[in-house]
């Protein structure tokens, strides 16, 4: 009897304290953008390492990010994506960077399509 509480007590413990934390979240917002040159620039800002999976969809304007939380904040990838032009829930672009996208991309003044 004492060997099974032995070997049940140890199942437990390995289980529960073996566990690790994933340190990978995934985190969905809206990402102002227009077509597929924006969705290729998108991505490709958040094509580093790090970060496991980043789509971006132009109908939804919905960016969906797995980064490694070790590596990044949110608001790290945040400014990825606005360090290329385009604004995100919460870091604007800059409007230098912002107006050397192409006439199509300019999300702020063209209908999308």
């Amino acid at each position: 009897m004492k060997n099974l509480l032995i070997v049940l007590l140890s199942v437990i413990s390995i289980t529960t304290f073996g566990q690790k934390q994933s340190k990978y979240q995934e985190i969905n917002f809206k990402v102002s953008g227009v077509c597929g040159m924006c969705e290729n620039r998108i991505e490709g800002a958040l094509d580093v390492s790090g970060i496991r999976l980043a789509e971006w969809n132009s109908k939804t304007d919905n960016c969906r990010v797995v980064y490694n939380t070790t590596k990044f904040t949110e608001l790290q990838i945040h400014q990825l994506i606005a360090d290329v032009g385009h604004d995100t829930d919460k870091v604007k672009a800059k409007s230098e960077v912002y107006n050397k996208l192409n006439s199509c991309c300019k999300y702020k003044a063209v209908e999308k399509h």
